[in-house]
């Protein structure tokens, strides 16, 4: 078993060969080659993000076909579920789990990625991604400008919703339940939070 598969937590991946940590852009980024590994960029540093597991998979799809259904049907925009790169600044590159563009914003889809700040970011923890989620990307969307932000968390069966002020995010409540969070990028999204946690494994 090789060191990197030994890694269960966001690391910093020091040993891929590139232009050294702190210079990363995302030329460099999306020149690497094919190895398997998921990647991301936070300010010119390269980090390698654990594999997602089954559970973090189905909770992503169920977030991502509740939201998808309600912003089609309500003609807001569209919605994307990783793998998608999103380029917030020539040195920050991430991969949300799921991400909402108005209409408003579709001059921000490029080729092959999306290039500036969604206008609703999802991200979904796990025990290795938590500090990454709450702290890096925490900090990283906010000065980008993603307006609003939801951290899911699966073992508390909670979602966090972050709104914008100034350049910090404001934590507007944590749901679960029965509760429908009270959005303002997709207001009227009416599905109650424990929709987002339903397995067919259970």
């Amino acid at each position: 078993m090789t060191t990197v598969e030994k890694l269960p937590m966001v690391v910093p991946a020091d040993w891929v060969p590139g232009p050294g940590q702190g210079l990363w852009t995302y030329a460099h980024y999306a020149a690497l080659p094919g190895d398997g590994q998921l990647y991301e960029v936070v300010d010119g540093v390269l980090y390698m993000t654990p594999a997602p597991g089954w559970s973090h998979q189905e909770i992503v799809g169920e977030i991502f076909s509740y939201l998808r259904s309600y912003v089609r049907g309500a003609g807001l925009g569209g919605i994307f579920m990783a793998p998608i790169d999103v380029e917030l600044a020539s040195n920050t590159v991430f991969q949300p789990d799921v991400v909402v563009l108005l209409k408003a914003s579709r001059d921000k889809l490029r080729g092959k990625h999306i290039v500036g700040a969604p206008d609703l970011v999802v991200e979904v923890v796990s025990p290795g991604s938590a500090t990454y989620d709450r702290h890096n990307k925490n900090v990283a969307y906010a000065q980008a400008g993603v307006p609003e932000y939801w951290i899911v968390d699966p073992s508390a069966r909670t979602v966090e919703v972050l709104l914008l002020e100034g350049r910090k995010y404001k934590m507007l409540g944590v749901y679960q339940g029965k509760a429908v969070l009270p959005s303002q990028i997709v207001p009227g999204f009416d599905v109650a939070v424990e929709k987002f946690f339903e397995s067919v494994w259970s």
